[in-house]
């Protein structure tokens, strides 16, 4: 049996399971604060015994949304599975934001964009009726809600991984729609490992757009 312990609100690691069916052991008084990702389910209510049960090759996750920390068990040894996005890869690294000029002329950024928003893991350039959004590898945005607005993301490169709602995709083609409606949990992940592999998305909306409607879940690029 392997132990794991889940500070407040942060997470383990995405892992791809073994052959072997898994068990996830935690106490009951628990569940209703824990965010689960069990292959391409996205549980963030209701969370129930039975579906801490992970299948052979199925993905697995877990958020804490305690304010305590909490003792995880596993009925088997996870340190062979596949880690498939670490959200604390580059915890001790450097949070220098992406610097525009520069980025733009490197991955050719379609010209006419009205403003840039650039962070450490993404950068983003607004364009009259649309966002293109670019995330680095290894790196993914929060899981959030909007309370004013409706997106669809439009997937252009880089096989992303996409909460949407209660579902899970995993490297998702170029071409791919996701409606992300109104309070509904949502996030991509890149879990490429190529320094130059940006997950690239096109991001189109509906209602009221700002930056301040954001209510990010679990955030965590803001390392503690």
């Amino acid at each position: 049996m392997k132990e794991e312990i889940i500070q407040p609100g942060r997470g383990t690691i995405l892992r791809k399971n073994d052959q072997k069916e898994l068990k996830i052991n935690l106490d009951s008084s628990h569940l209703d604060k824990i965010f689960l990702i069990n292959g391409n389910n996205f549980y963030s209510q209701n969370l129930k015994k039975a579906n801490l049960i992970v299948k052979p090759n199925d993905y697995y996750m877990l958020i804490n949304k305690n304010d305590e920390e909490i003792e995880v068990s596993y009925s088997n040894d996870f340190s062979n599975h596949n880690t498939i996005y670490n959200p604390y890869k580059f915890e001790l690294s450097e949070k220098a934001k992406i610097e525009p000029i520069q980025f733009v002329k490197k991955y050719n950024v379609p010209n006419g964009f009205l403003e840039v928003l650039n962070k450490w893991y993404s950068i983003k350039f607004t364009y009259p009726d649309y966002n293109l959004i670019y995330i680095k590898p290894g790196l993914g945005i929060s899981i959030q809600t909007h309370k004013f607005r409706s997106e669809v993301w439009r997937i252009l490169k880089g096989k992303p991984i996409i909460i949407n709602a209660n579902r899970v995709y995993y490297f998702v083609d170029a071409g791919t729609k996701f409606l992300n409606a109104k309070m509904m949990y949502h996030s991509i992940l890149n879990p490429n490992n190529d320094p130059e592999q940006f997950v690239i998305v096109e991001e189109r909306w509906s209602g009221k757009f700002n930056e301040e409607d954001i209510v990010r879940v679990f955030n965590p690029n803001n390392y503690r």
